[in-house]
């Protein structure tokens, strides 16, 4: 399982919160962020799995330049992000594009700056606030992790059909 599609339903750099909707077909605005935070990286799903709120996996794909709702990118796990949402798992697989040639060397969270994990971690840690919202980051995990977390969203998917 080295390489996985994502659905990105937000570009990097946006504040428009936008949704997959399944019932719907389509893509829909769900909110503009309270917070004066912008998406660190393209955000959406890994597809065809099931996370343990009830949704698609979620991920986050380091990327040149945004791409736009509804884009799949085959992407390649390097770790996962860990948090709880409002009291539930919302774990995030980080990725980053197969065939990108500026994140060809990048295989675990180690290729990534600091700078841009503090950011990533900084933005889920605040977003929701305006909002009302609890979010509790638990911080980073390795590749291998984010692989497990893959396959047993994939699992859970199957056994939910």
């Amino acid at each position: 399982m080295s390489e996985l599609l994502m659905f990105v339903e937000i570009p990097k750099g946006s504040r428009n919160k936008y949704e997959w909707d399944p019932e719907v077909g389509a893509i829909v605005f769900d909110r503009y962020l309270y917070s004066s935070v912008v998406y660190p990286a393209d955000y959406g799903f890994i597809t065809d799995t099931l996370g343990e709120d009830g949704d698609p996996l979620d991920a986050l794909c380091l990327v040149s330049d945004p791409t736009f709702p509804g884009c799949r990118i085959p992407v390649r796990a390097v770790g996962l992000f860990k948090m709880i949402d409002n009291g539930e798992v919302d774990d995030k697989v980080v990725c980053v594009p197969v065939d990108d040639p500026n994140w060809k060397g990048v295989e675990t969270l180690d290729d990534i700056s600091d700078q841009l994990k503090t950011e990533i971690s900084h933005f889920f840690a605040i977003y929701k606030q305006p909002e009302g919202k609890i979010v509790e980051v638990q911080g980073y995990r390795s590749r291998e992790e984010a692989l497990d977390t893959v396959a047993a969203a994939k699992q859970r998917l199957l056994a939910a059909k």
